[in-house]
């Protein structure tokens, strides 16, 4: 049985892979900055005009009339057609799970890219990060809220 690769396995990983073709000098912080929030776009698409969910993937394909967005929608030409089956095949189960998988793991790639241009220990911070939440919400006191740590009484300005 295999294990999963370590944050430093990537790491490494992406840094070969950008000395490979030469993009160190492209991956500076604001760009991979730009390029993380340009996947959390794309994976934003993947949840668009979907019903609210509260767990798993999202499967709910696109009801007809949304993918149809002819003027008259009763005069269907080649091209419509064409693009209510692109729009079918890419709302279908399987292609947005595919999508999704796909854009949430270059959200985590361009991440640990980030993490070790800036020179974080993406895991250290995380664990930190984890802690310091703990303190914000204490879970006695902020069970089922979803109010931000600033409102409720423990907490000291």
């Amino acid at each position: 049985m295999s294990s999963s690769p370590t944050i430093e396995q990537f790491r490494s990983t992406l840094q070969s892979f950008a000395d490979d073709r030469d993009w160190e000098k492209y991956h500076t912080p604001r760009n991979l900055v730009l390029a993380m929030v340009g996947e959390v776009g794309e994976l934003a698409e993947c949840f668009q005009w979907r019903d609210d969910m509260t767990v798993g993937l999202p499967r709910k394909p696109l009801p007809f009339n949304a993918i149809l967005t002819e003027p008259q929608p009763h005069k269907i030409n080649q091209h419509t057609i064409f693009r209510i089956a692109s729009a079918t095949l890419l709302a279908s189960p399987a292609f947005t799970e595919f999508a999704f998988c796909e854009e949430i793991s270059d959200i985590f790639l361009y991440l640990v890219r980030l993490a070790d241009k800036c020179g974080i220990d993406l895991p250290a911070a995380a664990e930190r990060k984890i802690r310091l939440n703990g303190i914000k919400y204490p879970a006695d006191e902020v069970r089922g809220s979803r109010k931000k740590y600033t409102e409720y009484h423990s907490h000291k300005s």
